[in-house]
């Protein structure tokens, strides 16, 4: 009697659909044809009147898929509604051809959708004051807290001397990135000033910038005069935990100094933020807060070459909360911003564990191979050299690379 063998397959890409058909003996042709067949998408679409998303759902049912839209939405008795397109890549090709010549604004909606499905938006390489990172493979900010009260640091590297010392192991690890904060962000914590801050960080970037002139330094800093000072003393990146709203004067100084700019999620000062960590929609609030603040960048010249997003992993949400995040991260790569994820030693971490933050090096492992496996490009990590090979590791597993040597 004949067996027959069912096995699922995993397709993640459109090279691994190729190759899986390939494998098969295909006609060549017909890879060319089955291959967007072959990977399905769900895509949401916000904002939309309802004649929009009336000619959206049925061009796509003619194309085989479907979406979804709020009740109400066929009888125009909702004022807008949001669709969530479910289809094959190939149907969303086609979807986003038709509606290039559709009226009522649904051009511009299948122009956005091509350019979504295609990565048009997705940046080669991050742009910052004194150089550019590619991102080819995932880039690691060493994190350098020269505070009394970090929360898992704290006071470890408050001397210059040491800061330094600590820097440049760092970066012998294969930090690409050093990441300077002279104040604490926990939860809990209140400001300094910037004078306090500024007397913290600058013999720190100084001395470093002395002794590695191509070293790539980063100021964790949400004050502009902070900011400023440090770029004028060899920073190229800034920092801002809070996107850009906390000080109106940041946004200025990027879009002049043509820094790197990080601009992070957050509800709320580092006092006060884990008093409400409750959403609606954690991914919808996390996505329209760093739309606003890539909109206030935008707005005050920033390139969009030079901005980076961080959806504030322990800013703002609870355990739950950061977990989702991180699960459903590659949600957030739709802009195509490069993603910097700050998963090391946090309290989630230590509420799956049940393990104080020196004793969670496995747990933040796990955590930023996930994360480069859902789309991160920038890891800000304590422990450079093994989450390092963490996300080496990971990233060579998603990509099929760097099993012949060393990724470099």
């Amino acid at each position: 009697m004949q067996e027959f063998v069912a096995r699922q397959l995993a397709i993640a890409s459109r090279d691994e659909a190729e190759r899986e058909l390939a494998r098969i003996g295909a006609d060549p042709g017909g890879i060319a044809r089955m291959a967007d067949k072959m990977l399905s998408r769900c895509i949401r679409l916000q904002h939309l009147q309802c004649r929009q998303a009336n000619i959206i759902k049925q061009e796509m049912l003619s194309l085989g898929g479907d979406a979804a839209v709020a009740r109400g939405t066929v009888a125009c008795s909702i004022e807008q509604t949001d669709c969530i397109l479910i289809g094959t890549d190939k149907q969303l090709h086609n979807l986003g051809h038709r509606l290039a010549c559709q009226p009522f604004g649904l051009a511009q909606i299948g122009s956005c959708l091509l350019a979504l499905l295609d990565g048009r938006h997705a940046l080669r390489e991050w742009k910052t004051a004194r150089c550019s990172l590619p991102l080819d493979r995932p880039l690691i900010m060493g994190i350098l807290n020269v505070t009394p009260d970090s929360f898992s640091d704290g006071g470890l590297h408050h001397d210059c001397d040491d800061a330094v010392d600590h820097a440049l192991q760092m970066i012998d690890e294969g930090a690409d990135i050093i990441d300077i904060g002279g104040e604490s962000t926990r939860p809990g914590a209140t400001a300094v000033p910037a004078d306090l801050e500024l007397a913290r960080v600058m013999p720190v970037i100084k001395k470093l910038v002395r002794l590695r002139d191509r070293i790539v330094i980063s100021i964790d800093t949400w004050k502009s005069d902070v900011a400023e000072a440090a770029l004028d003393a060899g920073a190229g990146i800034i920092n801002d935990i809070s996107g850009l709203t906390f000080d109106s004067a940041m946004a200025g100084v990027a879009s002049r100094s043509r820094a790197g700019l990080v601009v992070m999620h957050t509800r709320g000062r580092p006092e006060s933020m884990q008093q409400n960590t409750r959403y609606e929609d954690t991914l919808e609030a996390v996505a329209e807060g760093l739309r606003h603040s890539c909109t206030l960048a935008l707005e005050a010249g920033v390139m969009r070459e030079s901005i980076a997003i961080d959806p504030g992993i322990g800013f703002g949400k609870d355990a739950a909360g950061n977990i989702e995040l991180l699960r459903r991260l590659r949600e957030l790569t739709s802009p195509g911003f490069p993603l910097l994820i700050g998963t090391s030693r946090k309290s989630f971490i230590g509420k799956i564990l049940g393990r104080e933050p020196d004793q969670r090096l496995f747990g933040t492992a796990a955590t930023v191979a996930l994360a480069v496996w859902n789309g991160a490009a920038i890891l800000r990590v304590h422990d450079v050299r093994a989450m390092r090979d963490a996300a080496l590791t990971a990233h060579a597993v998603m990509t099929g690379t760097g099993t012949d040597g060393p990724v470099t």
